[in-house]
């Protein structure tokens, strides 16, 4: 019952579409420009910089905020938080991805992971800053850094869960891990597109006209 509170929980904080909310809010649909996605990187790419970054923050502190409602709810369960944590994070990520209200097409949840990251693991969330930044400003291309990111947190967690940091019952580590992985591999696989234009070179770049 606990597992199913947090996806339901989760989910719905992740019906918060910042956006399509914020685009709205500036008289245009974000859906209608760019890839029509209602993530962070098309508003950025559409609205500027100052509306990617807000709508990049207000998609990761909704994923913060259910994540501190989590720690509250589950608090006299402390062998089990780190569990919780993810499967509301998935929840999120779901709601985030598949709003049921916009036909259930949303973003591709990586700020909301952005969130996940620091309401897990400091450390983790670090690492993953340095590369997503390194890997953007060397490349600028976004989605690379996106997947990458995703590969270290999955690693992050399966690292730290195993060396005992988040004090998991040893019965449900591989649960936690199998959390992990499958939010790892959502956030990939919502990439699928932009890996097939990374592959044949005609992934459009931070900073260029969308092809």
């Amino acid at each position: 019952m606990e597992r199913v509170i947090c996806l339901l929980m989760g989910y719905v904080f992740g019906l918060f579409q910042t956006g399509y909310l914020y685009s709205r809010a500036h008289s245009i649909d974000i859906r209608n420009y760019g890839s029509g996605n209602s993530g962070s990187t098309n508003i950025l790419r559409v609205m500027g910089v100052k509306a990617g970054l807000v709508v990049f923050l207000g998609d990761a502190f909704k994923m913060i905020f259910a994540c501190l409602l989590t720690r509250y709810l589950f608090r006299e369960q402390p062998d089990m938080m780190y569990v919780y944590l993810l499967y509301t994070g998935f929840g999120v990520v779901m709601g985030h991805n598949y709003p049921f209200y916009m036909g259930f097409k949303g973003g591709k949840g990586i700020a909301a992971s952005a969130g996940l990251l620091a309401s897990t693991d400091w450390r983790v969330m670090l690492v993953c800053l340095v590369v997503f930044v390194t890997i953007v400003a060397v490349t600028r291309y976004v989605s690379l850094g996106s997947i990458l990111v995703m590969i270290l947190f999955f690693i992050g967690m399966v690292f730290f869960g195993y060396r005992g940091d988040y004090g998991i019952a040893t019965a449900h580590l591989m649960e936690f891990y199998g959390m992990a992985g499958v939010i790892a591999g959502m956030g990939i696989w919502r990439h699928h597109s932009n890996i097939r234009r990374l592959l044949s070179g005609t992934e459009n770049k931070l900073g260029a006209k969308k092809k």
